[in-house]
């Protein structure tokens, strides 16, 4: 079996995915404001490449997968 690492930022489309993920960190964070960082983080490589796939014409998903694959390049 092979496993991905899991991201969130693959999960977050829509300006709505991005506050209901931002609520249930605010809800889940242990008092230290760890995951409200964390999530801050995801939303704005979320919104970036939002951003960078209505600039290119490219589909976010292509664009997860070409930045995995120059990430993993020698």
């Amino acid at each position: 079996m092979t496993l991905k690492r899991w991201d969130a930022v693959n999960h977050l489309h829509t300006d709505e995915d991005m506050a209901l993920y931002l609520d249930a960190c605010f809800a889940e964070d242990p008092g230290d404001g760890s995951l409200i960082r964390t999530a801050l983080g995801d939303i704005a490589r979320a919104r970036g490449m939002t951003q960078m796939a209505r600039d290119t014409g490219m589909a976010r998903k292509g664009l997860h997968k070409a930045a995995r694959e120059t990430l993993s390049s020698p």
